[in-house]
């Protein structure tokens, strides 16, 4: 085998040489349950930086990577700004609503407009910032509007507002 592919050390040589996480250009819009999921992160991170052995192979790198994760999840924290979804306009589209839509094909969809580290669209949740929910953002139960997607644009009616 050629030396170039044997593995020498532990691997923590470029513990060291991690890229930061990259941060959002936006602004951190958060619910106050995105916040609470944030704040569990980051205690979840330092509790697994905690249990790092230190004289296990890898644990140097294993504890950079979580002390990098820890830096990103402590600056998303000091940057958020939680946004209560019960002060927002209730007849309007904004951040923390939850939306219901039909396609034109009589297809419904429910939607929750989160801030982007909670966002999961499998699980409804979008971030403000993706293109449905500024496509949504404004409009009021009964308009219409234009989903700019990739696969090309979808006319979708706004069916209900709820902020609960």
């Amino acid at each position: 085998m050629s030396r170039a592919f044997v593995k020498e050390g532990d691997g923590d040589e470029n513990a060291g040489d991690l890229p930061e996480l990259p941060i959002s250009e936006h602004p951190n819009y958060v619910t106050p349950r995105g916040m609470a999921l944030l704040r569990t992160r980051l205690d979840d991170a330092g509790r697994r930086l905690g249990e790092i052995d230190a004289n296990a192979v890898g644990a140097r790198l294993e504890a950079a990577h979580i002390e990098r994760e820890l830096r990103w999840l402590q600056a998303r924290i000091l940057g958020a700004i939680t946004i209560a979804p019960e002060r927002q306009p209730s007849e309007l589209i904004a951040f923390g609503a939850r939306v219901e839509v039909v396609d034109d094909d009589g297809r419904e969809y429910r939607y929750r407009i989160v801030g982007e580290d909670e966002a999961d669209p499998e699980l409804g949740l979008i971030s403000w910032v993706s293109p449905l929910a500024l496509a949504l953002h404004g409009a009021r139960v009964g308009d219409s509007v234009v989903w700019k997607r990739p696969a090309g644009d979808l006319a979708i009616e706004v069916l209900a507002i709820d902020y609960g």
